[in-house]
């Protein structure tokens, strides 16, 4: 059985190696999400690209509401939730404008 408390210790014992990984895949993911619906690549590419940048924020912010659970408050932990939540509406926002500009014809067509 999953212990919570033991997930959030780990969490909170190990946070500059989960920052060190999480804050670069949130950018780069998030950044490859948006040059694949600037490039007009194929709808699950994108969905796929969007779904794992989601993956990555969601665990951020899990990882910070660890800190916020034992009263944590400082400037990291909010620059973390906005980079996270940042990604999550980047994320959200590429898969609507693909969505919407897919049917439309290109401007340089």
């Amino acid at each position: 059985m999953l212990d919570f408390n033991t997930l959030a210790e780990f969490s909170r014992g190990n946070c500059i190696s989960i920052c060190a990984f999480l804050v670069p895949a949130n950018l780069l993911v998030t950044i490859s999400t948006m040059i694949l619906v600037a490039l007009r690549r194929p709808s699950y590419q994108v969905w796929q690209s969007a779904g794992i940048a989601s993956f990555f924020a969601s665990v951020m912010i899990l990882h910070v509401y660890t800190w916020f659970m034992i009263g944590v408050v400082m400037a990291p932990t909010y620059i973390l939730l906005c980079l996270a939540i940042t990604c999550l509406v980047t994320n959200l926002t590429a898969i609507l404008f693909q969505r919407h500009y897919s049917n439309s014809p290109s401007l340089f067509n």
